[in-house]
């Protein structure tokens, strides 16, 4: 596998991992996150809705890089 597919499948994969956790942030009162979130305390209701907003932006940009990585190579200038 070259490098640009597999950037291109990293991208992916991250993509979706961070969408997900947004998910999880929007869904989930900060006492319920796994304690490695970052947000996660004993006790509270409040709901991360910026940390929610930030992983789905970061998602949403491993979707575009990937879509642009996944184009057709630059074609190399003819030799003069």
């Amino acid at each position: 596998m070259d490098r640009r597919r597999l950037l291109t499948v990293l991208a992916i994969v991250l993509g979706v991992v961070l969408i997900v956790i947004a998910v999880v942030y929007w869904a989930e009162p900060a006492k319920s996150l796994p304690s490695f979130f970052p947000g996660h305390t004993a006790g509270s209701n409040h709901h991360h809705v910026k940390h929610g907003i930030a992983a789905f932006l970061l998602g949403i940009a491993c979707f575009v890089f990937a879509w642009f990585n996944s184009g057709k190579p630059k074609a190399e200038p003819p030799a003069a």
